[in-house]
């Protein structure tokens, strides 16, 4: 199903970008699929960005697990983190509080953004 986006939306979108070969991944996806059932409202997708290049674009991830948190149009956080839930979990509920930081806007992470949203998964 595809999201209706709007640029207004404050929905929080969680990408876990990551690769099939990757070891650290295959470990860390059971605690990312614990955390779509802990956050109902949330849009969790898991992403290998080498079966996915075309979505992902011209973004490049060299360090694994990868994660992008958006609340609707805007990065709320784009980086590599420790395979554990908690500091995922930490991430989340910050994002989630009024008022939370945004990341400066970037063309390529924007846009990536964007394309995460309107696929259909």
């Amino acid at each position: 199903m595809v999201h209706e986006f709007s640029a207004t939306d404050n929905t929080l979108l969680v990408a876990c970008l990551c690769a099939d070969w990757c070891g650290t991944c295959r470990e860390y996806q059971p605690l990312f699929e614990q955390l779509q059932i802990r956050f109902p409202g949330t849009r969790f997708l898991w992403i290998d960005v080498e079966e996915s290049s075309e979505l992902m674009g011209p973004i490049e991830v060299e360090n694994f697990p990868t994660v992008l948190i958006a609340r609707g149009a805007q990065s709320v956080f784009f980086g590599t983190v420790t395979p554990h839930l908690q500091t995922l979990e930490r991430l989340l509920r910050n994002a989630m509080e009024p008022g939370a930081a945004t990341l400066a806007s970037e063309s390529q992470r924007d846009g990536l953004v964007q394309r995460l949203w309107l696929h259909n998964f």
